[in-house]
């Protein structure tokens, strides 16, 4: 059975917001949960980025059974990654087990703030392995020193570890992110429903381990709504990772999609309270080969309606479609 998962999309709700949402999306059903790691939203008229690793230690206490995962976080920029693994040994252990990092090479966007430039692809995969080494040194216990091309770690430990260690999902856009997660990752996280990208995931050693895929909806018991919200907040999504790893600000993605229409967002995320167009929309992440599906649903405001509406009808829509 494919997995369907809630997202905490820091970039829409405030914090309070955020965790009552996971609490609400657990009583739903839903199977897991991913939260956004960002410092700015897309769009302004997206409105909010609280800090996500203060919102997932607060949903850890608040919820009992769904799992938790970041979707994505960059722990080579804002973060070292010595730090990193420290707030993700620390969720496991609030969890009780549930958490999963997932980590990615990140997005100018929210990067930019601590100076230093954005580097190449290239450099970024270099610097995002590198990282994910440190990760795994730390997780095993004891003191870490590295002295490497991009990061140094001077003597550091981790007091407080989970028996299990978080397992470590990595985002993947093309074939050297591939070839990175087949490698490091425990699991492998994508935003596009191409069975190419799992497939060379899997020639690269990631055969047998989960594939978590995320796409956008927006409901609303009025389509015309629906389509309105999507476009205000999420028309930045159609211009794949490529763009979007690069705009530095939330007025860059303006320009970059003034020409971009309702009719194009309607086009590309399901939006309204037909629930086959929802089922229509996850069915080739389901084919290509992924085993969970995180939706985001689009609008801060809109998520309890969406979680009711939900528990009632739209998962029960997909668990029979997609058994």
């Amino acid at each position: 059975m494919v997995q369907i998962g809630y997202t905490m999309m820091t970039e829409q709700a405030g914090p309070r917001e955020l965790v009552d949402h996971v609490v609400r999306a657990e009583e739903a059903g839903f199977d897991f949960s991913v939260t956004s790691d960002h410092y700015f939203p897309w769009l302004r008229t997206q409105g909010h980025s609280p800090y996500a690793w203060s919102v997932l230690g607060a949903a850890a206490q608040a919820t009992r059974r769904i799992p938790l995962m970041t979707y994505v976080t960059c722990p080579t920029f804002r973060y070292h990654p010595a730090v990193v693994a420290q707030k993700a040994a620390t969720m496991q252990l609030l969890s009780e087990g549930r958490f999963r990092l997932g980590l990615g090479s990140g997005e100018n966007l929210n990067e930019h703030v601590v100076g230093g430039g954005w580097p190449s692809v290239d450099v970024r995969h270099e610097m995002l392995e590198e990282a994910v080494e440190i990760i795994r040194a730390l997780f095993k216990g004891g003191h870490v020193n590295h002295r490497g091309t991009h990061f140094d770690v001077e003597s550091a430990r981790l007091w407080d570890l989970p028996d299990q260690p978080p397992p470590i999902g990595i985002a993947v856009s093309g074939e050297r992110s591939c070839s990175l997660a087949g490698r490091l990752a425990d699991l492998v996280i994508a935003t596009e429903p191409k069975s190419d990208l799992l497939d060379a995931f899997d020639r690269h050693g990631g055969a047998g381990k989960p594939r978590v895929g995320q796409l956008p909806v927006c409901y609303d018991p009025d389509r015309d709504t629906a389509i309105k919200r999507a476009h205000s907040q999420f028309r930045w999504f159609g211009s794949g990772w490529k763009v979007n790893s690069e705009l530095p600000h939330p007025d860059s993605f303006e320009g970059a999609t003034q020409f971009v229409t309702p009719d194009d967002v309607a086009d590309s995320i399901p939006c309204g309270d037909d629930p086959e167009d929802f089922v229509k929309a996850v069915r080739p992440y389901a084919e290509a080969g992924f085993t969970e599906i995180a939706l985001v649903q689009i609008g801060g405001e809109s998520q309890p309606a969406y979680l009711d509406w939900s528990e009632k009808t739209l998962l029960p829509a997909l668990r029979d479609a997609l058994a």
